[in-house]
């Protein structure tokens, strides 16, 4: 196990202590093995859920409770921490059923987001809350250019909502037009109607991810029309 998470310590710039802890964190439960990640995940989303507290409480000094917890809620989520996990190629090292592999299991993102939880409460075992915040900023550093509320908090469907209701009195509806692809790379498309118009169309790769892109577009649209 040591010579295969070799580049990944070095990613990380840790070298694990425990061989049968790591094993532990990248192991999901299709693998039928006595353990599996999810207790580390669960205690790694409450230290990252501290850490990052912590960081956005230092940054951003004049920032409300409100304010913090927006930014918070954009670091400290599946997205996010898929994200970190994309950087760090966890893919290549979660051990899992073959059936889940063929599922396209390495690409998922909420297995892979899981497992990222489940490395950082490793390390937190381990090494303690000092070592694992300097490894988790490290990589919140490297992944995003900017730490704000308008860089990281992208809800445009309440946005657009807000701006249609104080515009025309009523907010918007999703469809969904069409889903495209095997069960494991599906693709949604989803159309975003005012007033029975529709304003904009997008896809992603859940059907929330796209009505979140067909807000945004619509969003600019309006922004940018006369009133």
């Amino acid at each position: 196990m040591a010579k295969e998470i070799g580049k990944l310590e070095e990613t990380l710039n840790y070298t694990f202590k425990a061989p049968k802890l790591i094993t532990e964190a990248l192991t999901h439960k299709s693998n039928k093995q006595p353990y599996d990640n999810e207790r580390l995940e669960f205690l790694g989303d409450a230290v990252l859920d501290l850490i990052v507290g912590e960081f956005l409480y230092k940054k951003f000094p004049g920032s409300d409770e409100g304010k913090l917890s927006k930014i918070r809620a954009s670091l400290v989520n599946e997205d996010g921490f898929y994200k970190l996990a994309l950087y760090l190629k966890l893919g290549d090292y979660i051990l899992m059923s073959k059936a889940e592999e063929n599922n396209g299991g390495r690409e998922k993102s909420s297995l892979l987001s899981n497992a990222f939880e489940a490395i950082m409460g490793a390390i937190y075992l381990e090494s303690g809350l000092e070592a694992t915040k300097e490894i988790a900023l490290d990589l919140i550093d490297k992944n995003y250019e900017s730490i704000s509320l308008n860089d990281l908090f992208k809800d445009f469907k309440t946005a657009l909502q807000e701006l249609t209701q104080a515009r025309f009195g009523v907010i918007p509806h999703y469809e969904v037009i069409a889903s495209r692809g095997p069960d494991h790379k599906k693709e949604f498309e989803v159309a975003v109607l005012v007033d029975g118009k529709e304003y904009a169309r997008a896809i992603g790769k859940s059907k929330k991810i796209a009505q979140q892109e067909s807000a945004k577009i619509a969003l600019d649209m309006l922004k940018n029309a006369e009133v």
